[in-house]
This record gives C-alpha cells, sequence and structure tokens, in this order.
C-alpha cells in the first residue's frame, strides 16, 4: 500500500493491520502483557499534566510549556506526542540528510512539513529554528536541540557538543529545549553535567525539557548483537535521563535484552529478564517506560532511518509497540523528510492515527 493510499484509510483498526501484515498484527495487536501491569503505570491520555506533573517542582511556566506541546497538531488533548526532529543536517551532514529532498535545504519547509503533518513541535537546530521564528514559533511548538555530534572533523568522533545555549532557545521563543547524552561513552560524565545545568535553566525559564537517552559505546556490540538498543541498558539510560529532569526521554526501541549479563558490568537483577521483561518488543518497550518513574516522564520511541518502502509499516509498527507498551508518542524524522512533502505528511498522519485509534489500547 502506498503512503498516500494509507492516508485516506484513517483511524480505524482495519486499516492499520492491513499496514502491519496479518501477522504483525496479530502478533502486536493481540498480546497481553504480563510484565508489569499497567495499572502500575502512569499513562498517557487527557489530564496528565494535571495527574502526574502538578504536584512536582515544575514551575507554572513549564507546565504550561507541557501543556502547549500536549495540546498542539492531530494528537492536541490527547495526552500523546508526534514531533518532526530534523537535526540531521549536522549529524549526518547536509548532504547526506537533505540530498533525496532539497527543499529541506531551507529550515522553513521543515517547520512546514510539522504543521501541515499535524505534529504537536517540531525539534530542530537552532540555526533551522531562529531563521523561522518570527513566522510560526506562535504557530507550533519549537523544541531547540542545542547540542550536536560535530561531524566534520576527521577522523570522525563521537561527542555530543554545545551548539547553542538555553537562553538563546527562550529568546527565538521555544517551547522546550532538546539535547542528547551518549551514556555509556567515555564523554558521558561531562555531558551529563552539562546537560543538567541546561535543564534546570530551562526549567526555571519556563521550558520544558526532552533528553535523547542514546547509547554509545563499541564495547557494547559483541558475538554479533548490537546491544546499543538493549532494553536493560536502554531503561538504565532513561533511568539516568529522568534523574536529571527530562520532562521526556527520547529512546530507541528496543529489540534485544541482557546487555548486563553478555557484556558483564554493572549492576542488575534477574527479575529484569525473568518478570520484568520478555522477548515480545512490547514487554521490552514497557521495561523502557518503567525506567522512565513509571511513565511519570513520557517515553517517546524514535522511528529510525530511512529505509524506503518499508518506512511506512515499520513507523506504524513502532507506533504500536509505543502506544501498548504505555509510551507517550513517537519522534519521527527522516521518514518523512526525504520524500516529498505531500507524502511525508501522509506518514506523519498514518503514525498519529494510531494513536487517535481507540481500539489500539494498553497491553
Amino acid at each position: 500500500m502506498s503512503i498516500l493510499h494509507a492516508k485516506t484509510k484513517g483511524k480505524d483498526i482495519g486499516g492499520i493491520a492491513g499496514l502491519l501484515g496479518d501477522e504483525q498484527a496479530k502478533y502486536l495487536l493481540d498480546h497481553k502483557c504480563k510484565t508489569v501491569p499497567a495499572e502500575q503505570l502512569h499513562l498517557p491520555g487527557p489530564g496528565f499534566i494535571d495527574r502526574v506533573w502538578s504536584a512536582s517542582d515544575r514551575n507554572p511556566q513549564v507546565l504550561k510549556s507541557l501543556q502547549a506541546l500536549f495540546d498542539h497538531g492531530r494528537l492536541g488533548g490527547t495526552g500523546y506526542v508526534s514531533v518532526l526532529p530534523v537535526d540531521q543536517g549536522i549529524e549526518h551532514s547536509g548532504g547526506a540528510s537533505f540530498a533525496p529532498n532539497p527543499i529541506y535545504f531551507d529550515g522553513e519547509n521543515i517547520v512546514k512539513l510539522a504543521l501541515e503533518g499535524g505534529c504537536n513541535a517540531v525539534a530542530s537546530t537552532l540555526g533551522v529554528l531562529g531563521s523561522a521564528c518570527r513566522k510560526y514559533a506562535h504557530k507550533i511548538p519549537f523544541v531547540v536541540k542545542i547540542n550536536h555530534n560535530e561531524f566534520l572533523s576527521y577522523p570522525n568522533s563521537y561527542d555530543q557538543i554545545l551548539f547553542a545555549n538555553v537562553r538563546q532557545a527562550f529568546e527565538l521563543g521555544a517551547t522546550a529545549v532538546g539535547a542528547t547524552i551518549y551514556f555509556g561513552s567515555e564523554e558521558s560524565k561531562r555531558q551529563i553535567q552539562e546537560i543538567s545545568d541546561a535543564f534546570h535553566e530551562a526549567h526555571e525559564l519556563g521550558m520544558a525539557t526532552i533528553l535523547w537517552c542514546y547509547l554509545r559505546n563499541s564495547a557494547f556490540k559483541k558475538e554479533g548483537v548490537d546491544y546499543h538498543t538493549a532494553a536493560d541498558l536502554t531503561g538504565q539510560a532513561n533511568h539516568l535521563g529522568v534523574t536529571i529532569e527530562a520532562d521526556i526521554i527520547k529512546q530507541k526501541l528496543p529489540d534485544c535484552n541482557g546487555g548486563y549479563e553478555a557484556l558483564k558490568f554493572g549492576k542488575t537483577h534477574k527479575k529484569v529478564y525473568s518478570e520484568l521483561a520478555s522477548d515480545h518488543p512490547i514487554d521490552l518497550t514497557r521495561y523502557q517506560v518503567v525506567n522512565c518513574y513509571m511513565g511519570r516522564c513520557g517515553l517517546i520511541n524514535s522511528g529510525g532511518a530511512s529505509s524506503g518502502a518499508g518506512d511506512l509499516a515499520e513507523a506504524v509498527r513502532t507506533a504500536v509497540i509505543n502506544k501498548r507498551a504505555g509510551g507517550m508518542g513517537l519522534i519521527s524524522g527522516r521518514k518523512a523528510f526525504q520524500r516529498p512533502m505531500e507524502e511525508g505528511v501522509a506518514l506523519l498522519n498514518a503514525i498519529q492515527d494510531v494513536y487517535l485509534c481507540p481500539d489500539i489500547t494498553i497491553a
């Protein structure tokens, strides 16, 4: 099914099941989670700020910013979020990111895609959002990504460094700031301290905070298995992220477990593998939610790289897993902007339809 045709299917579960295919639909939509009960989670939904954040140390301006983010776009008022993130021009080079669709070299088109796609917010660089802020900051919530992996030095290195400061984000009208920490890397301790300070300042100024909680260490690959996306290690990265008061956690979808055991480092507990998770992707993702203070801090999973014809089914699958696990939404970029805008809008809408479908419930 083409992306544009899928847009006409709407929010019915039959259309979503059709995109997944019979086997995946049964595997994901019929799953019953027997690990951590949904009743123990703080689940997304209307009134999430009142239920979860109103008793916290977040000041009224932060609560206002979070509510503005929750209330925008096609998912406005549901408690779920759909964010368009486009900072790839730095970390993947402008050519690698935008050559497939050169209109996105112009940052205004990034904001237009988020608007037309019905997103809750657009996340991008200081330069992109600064170039269009007077025209759009009052029309869609801005998330200014303040650090990036500079990828032009030779040989390449992997370190998130500050490209912007919190005050700049505030002055261009941002609703939130975003940042990445490479947990597990040699530079992670410095990054944790930098971003903890930045998030504190953002909260003082009334902005929300979103943390990309990514793992980065070549030692996390062992015997052909990549544990950068293991539920136990990504779950711990999430737990560190909420500790420095990220309001929303962005994490890659887990596809394995047992990182601590395979790599033989750190400390964990056998119940993480026997009771708190299984090998089902919904259960693995629920363990990520559990580590976000049982869902007090919303988990949004990333949509991943664009693979072409399979993008739509992959994006919908990720959204179904996230929603049924107890997550708060999806943050998908390359799958949307590396194709004509009309198709990008349709793909974003297809993701959002998962969260708008009342028949897709918590597992």
